[in-house]
């Protein structure tokens, strides 16, 4: 790991999938696993490409019932290149002798090198270096160059180039008993000497794909169809040390494509117009320097070595091409199938981070939830509800795509799924599109498509609560929380929790945005939703009270992870880790004992505390006054103490959340929450889960984390309102950013020392706003402030 690659050295079979994830390659568009091209998918490679928002629908029988799954479909593979001595066996590092391996990804320029040499027998060796890319520069172009070695012999060395439409869904073997058989009528066919293509499309959700291969080499190459496969052979005449190069280049489009007639016919169109490979490496490397100095984190040491790496992976899946297309935010990225690349909160942790470098891929995200917000508020009236209830995973059409049944790998059970009950996502929805307003100033976006979002996400929860005369508050049923863990009480007949905290606190908050919006907007545009949505006075009335009356429980003078929560058992937690050692997913570790989660005080990733990943302290003090309710300090420091002892930390995202929380309330021992969502991903944290894609919501996290978790940044107008923490491990740092029209805002801390840079523009000044003074600093003016202690 140096501070602009990442290399492995050696081969071992048993980390292939999580290299493969970690060494993906992609740009907003398109992706493709870091697989070797000789490697067909078995049970240690897996050579995926996907396309964003890219789905597919199948019914399969699982447990005695059928169950339907959309899942983001695994497309034909354009890597397969593989090579043999002439007359000898196919070369693969599992069955040939690997003399030497090493992986090196590019950070600065998203290129993949492999250089590997492999054992002939009598001194014979053959050494394969290889060079790939996903350009990010033309969306729709990837190229891999082979370069090809004898040492210690001459003659004929036997290539085989193809591209191959027989792949499945396979990424993941939990999803392994369900229909993992998307595409159908595959066609190959030749175009040119040098090209072969191949087209196919998904089975229901019918989405055409072309995809056309060229190949570059010295010498005669034979095209071969197989069934599904359009294969290129050629026979090179090695010479003792001296390298042959076989140029791939790969052209891709789908019927999903915007100005698209056949996608075939536009594949075979640009890859024939396509530039050689040093070429299209000279336009791609140009690419990523623009992303790159728009986006750089200044970090030193392994952490910031990790989170440029973690930014990397940010870029490759939400990259400025993202804002041309409908898509979410997949939360394990383009890099895999776990989670069947659904769309979750995630964009909750990751948006934060855009809002302020791209604005144009914040914008089109949040797009993607305005387009489906029809469907949203069709599910709330099936539900018996007014307004919107968006789902907690949303694929192609934002129908809920939360699976009915999930299997416990450790008992080998399929068990109901109830996280459908999450619907605090809706607010997730409502929080980005205020977040997004108050980074960037797009009255025009609020105005519209958000205030149609927050307006109809606020009219679900206030339909959504009651009023218990009891207490005198609002009351929110039936629901699950960020938790995850609890969707039932112990012995209780059906699913949902009561007045889940999180939940009830952000439907308040949601609720009082709303209005404020209401409040705001221009009088015409304010007559037209009233009127489009039938707004009137009794409901907004009905609003204001249920925001300062919805119930949040406490006990034992902490906030109440739900209604009841006091009433669980408390859990053997040292017993568990003698037992198991490892007990993140302790969920599935009691189900496997016969017993269940739901009856502990034992959570999976940070659920009440959450609100102070959500909100600065000042702000969620104000949410409880507004509600009625005191939280001081020394109450959020105890309720941070209580669940700190009950949580295994599950989710990728528990360590970020704790990180960032305790950075506040605890500044000596964030650390170590920060290092474990730092190394989620490539120490594979969570046992297996990162070879399946990665946890693109932490990655992007630990990015805002530095950005705005310790700095304590907030946009607010036209001001730039800072008050850092920083930690000991973490004091000194620097990154830019886009702020309402400034580019490249640099700001650097260091011991104590704040700079803020603002680069020359026609743009009116800034407002730095620190705890103790504001100042305001014009384009082309820097400021260096000292910070208080």
């Amino acid at each position: 790991m140096t501070g602009w690659s990442w290399e492995y050295e050696g081969y071992d079979p048993a980390d292939e999938r999580l290299r493969e994830s970690l060494c993906t390659l992609g740009n907003g568009y398109l992706a493709t696993r870091g697989a070797l091209p000789e490697c067909a998918a078995d049970d240690v490679h897996y050579p995926g490409t996907y396309v964003a928002g890219c789905y597919n629908r199948l019914t399969s029988e699982v447990a005695g019932r059928r169950v339907e799954n959309e899942d983001m479909v695994n497309l034909p593979n354009w890597l397969p290149l593989r090579f043999r001595v002439a007359g000898g066996p196919w070369l693969h590092p599992d069955t040939a002798p690997v003399l030497d391996h090493r992986v090196r990804l590019h950070l600065s320029s998203g290129l993949l090198e492999r250089r590997t040499r492999y054992g002939l027998g009598d001194g014979r060796t053959l050494t394969v270096r290889q060079q790939r890319l996903v350009h990010m520069a033309d969306p729709h172009l990837a190229a891999q160059r082979t370069e090809l070695t004898a040492e210690g012999f001459s003659g004929p060395l036997d290539v085989e180039a193809a591209l191959d439409g027989r792949v499945v869904n396979e990424g993941v073997a939990r999803y392994r008993d369900l229909d993992g058989r998307h595409l159908t009528h595959v066609h190959t066919g030749e175009a040119d000497d040098d090209t072969v293509w191949l087209r196919c499309r998904t089975r229901t959700s019918d989405i055409r794909v072309g995809m056309a291969a060229r190949l570059a080499v010295a010498g005669p190459v034979t095209v071969r169809h197989e069934e599904g496969r359009a294969v290129q052979r050629m026979r090179l005449p090695l010479t003792d040390g001296r390298p042959s190069t076989v140029d791939k280049t790969v052209a891709l489009h789908t019927s999903r494509d915007p100005a698209i007639s056949d996608p075939l016919h536009a594949a075979v169109a640009r890859v024939g117009r396509a530039p050689g490979f040093e070429e299209l490496l000279e336009s791609h490397l140009s690419a990523w320097d623009r992303l790159w100095r728009r986006a750089d984190v200044d970090v030193p040491g392994e952490s910031g070595r990790i989170l440029r790496l973690h930014l990397f992976h940010v870029l490759q899946t939400l990259s400025p091409h993202t804002a041309d297309l409908d898509v979410g935010v997949p939360a394990r990225g383009l890099h895999g199938e776990a989670y069947r690349g659904h769309v979750f909160w995630d964009e909750l942790f990751v948006l934060p981070y855009l809002n302020l470098h791209f604005p144009e891929v914040s914008r089109a995200l949040l797009r993607y939830r305005h387009v489906r917000l029809e469907r949203a508020c069709t599910a709330a009236r099936e539900a018996g509800r007014q307004g919107a209830m968006y789902p907690w995973q949303s694929g192609s059409d934002g129908r809920e795509e939360t699976q009915q049944l999930h299997l416990n790998p450790r008992s080998g059970r399929w068990l109901p799924d109830h996280s459908r009950l999450q619907h605090h996502v809706g607010s997730a929805v409502a929080y980005n599109v205020w977040q997004y307003y108050r980074a960037t100033g797009d009255a025009e976006f609020l105005h519209t498509k958000g205030a149609e979002m927050m307006l109809q996400i606020a009219r679900f929860w206030a339909d959504a609560a009651t009023y218990d005369e009891s207490l005198g508050r609002h009351r929110i049923r039936g629901v699950v929380g960020p938790d995850e863990y609890h969707d039932a009480y112990p012995g209780a007949a059906s699913p949902g929790l009561d007045d889940n905290a999180y939940t009830n606190v952000t439907a308040a908050w949601t609720l009082a945005r709303a209005l404020q919006l209401l409040e705001v907007l221009p009088e015409p545009r304010r007559r037209e939703l009233v009127e489009q949505i039938g707004l009137d006075g009794g409901e907004l009335e009905q609003w204001e009270d249920v925001s300062r009356t919805l119930h949040v429980p406490f006990h034992r003078g902490v906030v109440s992870q739900f209604q009841g929560y006091r009433d669980l058992a408390e859990l053997d937690w040292d017993g568990y880790r003698r037992r198991y050692g490892d007990i993140r997913r302790l969920d599935r570790i009691l189900e496997a004992e016969g017993d269940s989660v739901n009856r502990y005080q034992a959570s999976k990733q940070a659920d009440v505390l959450m609100l102070g990943y959500l909100f600065s302290p000042a702000e969620l003090h104000g949410l409880f006054r507004r509600l009625g309710l005191r939280l001081d300090d020394e109450t959020w420091r105890r309720t941070v103490d209580y669940y700190l002892r009950r949580t295994s930390h599950g989710s990728t995202l528990s360590g970020l959340v704790h990180g960032w929380v305790l950075a506040r309330a605890r500044r000596g021992e964030a650390w170590k929450f920060c290092q474990e969502a730092l190394q989620g991903d490539i120490a594979d944290v969570q046992g297996g889960t990162t070879g399946e894609g990665i946890h693109l919501g932490a990655m992007a996290g630990t990015l805002d984390l530095v950005q705005r978790g310790l700095t304590g940044l907030e946009a607010d107008g036209g001001s730039l309102c800072l008050d850092p923490v920083p930690l000991p491990e973490l004091s000194s740092y620097g990154f830019s950013l886009r702020y309402r029209g400034h580019w490249g805002v640099r700001l650097r801390l260091e011991r104590g020392l704040l700079e803020v840079a603002v680069p020359s523009s026609d743009a009116s000044a800034i407002e730095i706003r620190l705890p103790d003074r504001s100042v305001p600093l014009q384009p082309g003016e820097t400021a260096r402030l000292v910070l208080p202690d």
